[in-house]
């Protein structure tokens, strides 16, 4: 008898790229609402999520790891190796004064890599057992306002405000699933835990300058730059049940408010610009460095579900953030408690009996839609929404695929929504494209033939 092992080691130059572009992304999205707590929210879902509208608590796919509701990794039964990015165009549109700005900004969404830790005693007892690990950015801060004005009285005044920055993860997750069905008859309990380290800065300044013609006044700056991190911890539960021809599972996620530990350095300088344009102070009026402080983050509560058959999968859920408890360094912001409702739904069109010629056969095809009122609040509350598109293309050989049952698998997504509505001053129009690789083999495990 002949033992060969399958090792990580052709798919591990694709990890050490992909981890390096992580930290090296740097998304010029210019938005001025990441002014606002702490930035533009990046949406917590993979790929595969996001082309159903972003419906997660209660969807399982053996294709993608669903970092969403961590109660889902105990079905993980082969080694998933899963990345994420995006490009999103944003046009930002102002009706006083009536302008028109537009950006596009490519970032890393996720990395994670999955794994089952079943044993053989726990499959006999009908026990499933699986981790994950992996890092995702959470918000991103990018901002470079002006304005200017006149002054009654004085001069001419140009205000700059500027931002960077923004909310990273690192995290570990485990789960487990007990298995109490005969036949098909399905009755699940799934639940599971993601914990980690979330760190990030928040940099902002606000610039001031006097425009005249006879006199040079020095220009003034205003900056604090923080950097702030801590642990985390969310959880969720899951229930699947057969009913009829399919699977109801019933889903529920979500994380307790936290508080990062924070430190601040606090400039107010004047300034002025060398020959070739580069700032340079002129004097320090008040510095201070290392001022510790806190930032308190909300709690999220997620609720779903989800039927599937062989060819169907719809769901909905239902989340709830309260962004009305949040502060930094015990200042509230122009943010708002949060709600969002999310419905999507994929269609499989193969059977059992499809040639595996027909590919688009074995293509999944998704859709849906969200909408809610956005966190970031100003004057009054303003929406948001969307509506999804996406697919799961195999690329691997469908022969190989029904042989082996490793795969990889490209998903996609198409986001198109907006924020903010025709009463808005600024109103937000974003179009995103969403693309993952999920790859999927029996790592670490040994095989046997004879």
């Amino acid at each position: 008898m002949h033992l060969a092992k399958l090792t990580m080691n052709k798919y591990l130059p694709v990890l050490l790229v992909a981890c390096g572009l992580q930290l090296v992304a740097n998304a010029q999205e210019n938005s001025p609402y990441s002014r606002y707590g702490l930035g533009d929210i990046t949406p917590n879902r993979n790929v595969l999520s996001k082309g159903m509208g972003g419906i997660a608590a209660g969807v399982v796919d053996y294709q993608s790891i669903n970092f969403t509701n961590p109660a889902t990794l105990g079905a993980i039964s082969n080694t998933v190796f899963d990345v994420g990015a995006e490009v999103d165009t944003r046009a930002l549109k102002s009706t006083s004064p009536a302008k028109k700005f537009t950006s596009t900004n490519a970032i890393f969404s996720y990395l994670q890599l999955g794994f089952p830790l079943t044993s053989k005693k726990m499959k006999k007892n009908d026990v499933s057992w699986g981790m994950t690990f992996g890092l995702r950015p959470v918000s991103r801060i990018d901002y470079n306002i002006e304005k200017r004005e006149r002054l009654s009285g004085i001069d001419s005044l140009q205000t700059l405000f500027q931002g960077s920055g923004g909310v990273n993860q690192v995290f570990l997750g485990t789960g487990f699933q007990f298995k109490e069905g005969i036949g098909n008859k399905i009755r699940n309990f799934n639940f599971g835990f993601n914990f980690g380290y979330v760190f990030g800065t928040k940099n902002y300044s606000t610039k001031l300058t006097f425009i005249n013609d006879t006199v040079d006044y020095y220009r003034s700056n205003s900056a604090n730059n923080t950097h702030f991190g801590g642990l985390f911890l969310n959880a969720g539960f899951q229930y699947e049940v057969s009913v009829k021809t399919g699977i109801l599972r019933l889903g529920i996620y979500g994380n307790m408010q936290q508080r990062l530990n924070a430190k601040q350095d606090i400039v107010r300088e004047t300034f002025s610009y060398d020959a070739n344009g580069n700032p340079y102070r002129v004097d320090s009026i008040y510095e201070q460095k290392n001022v510790e402080g806190t930032i308190v983050l909300p709690s999220t509560v997620g609720t779903g579900f989800t039927y599937q058959d062989s060819h169907w999968l719809y769901g909905a859920d239902f989340e709830f953030t309260s962004w009305g408890n949040y502060s930094f360094y015990r200042q509230s912001d122009d943010v708002q408690n949060s709600w969002v409702v999310r419905v999507g739904g994929q269609y499989f069109p193969a059977k059992l009996n499809t040639s595996a010629k027909k590919y688009f056969s074995f293509v999944r095809y998704r859709a849906g839609a969200f909408y809610g009122p956005d966190y970031v609040k100003i004057n009054n509350s303003r929406p948001n929404y969307g509506i999804t598109l996406g697919t799961g293309m195999p690329l691997t050989n469908l022969r190989r695929l029904s042989y082996t049952g490793e795969y990889v698998v490209l998903n996609t997504a198409v986001e198109i929504g907006g924020r903010g509505d025709k009463s808005t001053n600024l109103r937000e129009t974003t179009m995103r494209f969403s693309v993952g690789i999920s790859m999927n083999a029996n790592w670490f495990q040994k095989r046997k033939y004879d």
